[in-house]
């Protein structure tokens, strides 16, 4: 538990609770609130819990005014230019960066068991052509309880790790299975002597009928988009996976409502958004009329991936997206693809005007992340998929911190209520 010092609350001065401070490693002291009710008869009030602490986590810092990103304590800069995904994702669930006999174990543990159960590909088959592939994905991941119900049992630590593993192992199998059903070509079994990245590439993009050759910056591009979107504390989707965990859920039914929450546009769909944004600016031609446009609060055109809801500087992951961003497309071609031509001369303005500037407009990792999607061959309908991919290492190490938590209890937020007092049924003969 975290060190505390205690605060008096008074109205009219008189005392009405006496309520601790709970005071972490880092970032702001909070109230802890808890007696609240017991001591004064009150609720808080804070719709969609903006200014509300849900829960005790060592796993990921945010410090939106000055940038800074964390995960276990390490900067993200340094962890997307020196490590693996799978090295992040032992540090996420495990606290500490493996060592060499911890990391080949624990990579082994997860490439050699990216398979899915063969009757997946029944299941697929139900769905129509068209279907959305995160609405595939979303079923198929809450469909694993079904498959693999030898590892759903919360209560027993080994189940907890096995349950654990095959999620980070299976779900990019099961989200390049969406992608391939979405577009009506075979789906392409996992190759085991393939990274976690290239892996999930060739499985998205080979076919049966040529050999598949991979391409180093396409793959460290994939890697630094996981490991850049791995975990981000407790938004929307995360707190999903709690609230749903702590009833009871076994593992695969949380991820999956963590990906059904990570569907909705204003969480996930970021970097699509900036994708039709570019569509809707067409050409470098138009981009100061819809500058004009973003200046006018009137006018219903916003620009997408500039600032951050949560970071009111330079959002961290968006460095070394940026130069990603610029190898990707020095190596595809930018000049093939106007699309992104527009979006390379929209970052240079937006890191030289003022307007930008003033307001700390800066591209962020959304903005980067869609033009890099965008250039390896992705459809928009798979940028949240690939999010999703890299959120379950987070999702499954906040799960799994929460099932550990002695002090966890089922979610059951308060309400301010404001309907009508109770009244009396009347007959339907006797009503107005």
């Amino acid at each position: 538990m975290s060190d505390f010092e205690s605060l008096n609350l008074t109205r009219n001065k008189n005392k009405i609770a006496d309520l601790k401070i709970l005071k972490g490693s880092l970032g702001p002291d909070v109230i802890d609130i808890r007696q609240l009710y017991n001591q004064t008869g009150l609720f808080t009030y804070d719709p969609s819990y903006g200014a509300t602490s849900s829960c005790e986590s060592s796993i990921t810092f945010i410090d939106g005014d000055k940038g800074i990103l964390l995960y276990r304590g390490y900067p993200i800069e340094q962890l997307a230019k020196n490590s693996t995904f799978l090295e992040v994702a032992y540090l996420l669930l495990n606290g500490e960066l493996p060592n060499k006999e911890n990391y080949k174990i624990f990579s082994h543990n997860i490439i050699n068991h990216t398979m899915v159960n063969e009757q997946f590909l029944n299941f697929y088959q139900g769905f129509r052509r068209d279907a959305h592939p995160m609405a595939i994905l979303c079923a198929a991941t809450g469909a694993m309880s079904a498959f693999y119900n030898d590892s759903a049992d919360i209560n027993d630590p080994q189940q907890r790790i096995i349950a654990s593993n095959r999620l980070i192992a299976k779900i990019p199998t099961l989200a390049a299975m969406a992608y391939k059903y979405s577009i009506g070509q075979p789906f392409i079994y996992p190759d085991n002597n393939l990274s976690y990245p290239e892996n999930f590439l060739k499985m998205c993009f080979s076919v049966p009928t040529q050999k598949y050759k991979s391409q180093k910056i396409l793959s460290d591009a994939i890697e630094k988009i996981f490991i850049l979107h791995a975990d981000h504390e407790q938004n929307a989707s995360t707190s999903t996976v709690r609230l749903a965990g702590s009833s009871g859920a076994n593992p695969f039914a949380c991820i999956s409502a963590g990906i059904a929450s990570l569907w909705g546009p204003a969480h996930g769909g970021a970097n699509e958004a900036v994708l039709n944004m570019l569509n809707e600016i067409q050409n470098s031609d138009n981009i100061s009329k819809f500058l004009k446009k973003a200046r006018d609060k009137d006018d219903p055109f916003r620009l997408f991936g500039f600032g951050h809801r949560v970071y009111k500087n330079y959002d961290p992951r968006a460095t070394e997206m940026q130069k990603t961003c610029h190898e990707v497309l020095d190596l595809l071609g930018i000049k093939k693809n106007p699309l992104l031509s527009l979006a390379m001369k929209l970052e240079k303005i937006a890191l030289e005007d003022e307007y930008f500037i003033e307001r700390k407009l800066y591209p962020n990792v959304d903005f980067y992340s869609g033009i890099i999607l965008q250039a390896i061959g992705f459809p928009t309908s798979m940028f949240t998929v690939l999010f999703a991919v890299a959120r379950t290492v987070g999702w499954v190490a906040q799960w799994k911190e929460m099932i550990e938590d002695p002090n966890q209890r089922i979610g059951r937020p308060r309400q301010l209520y404001t309907g009508p007092k109770k009244r009396n049924y009347l007959k339907i003969e006797k009503r107005n």
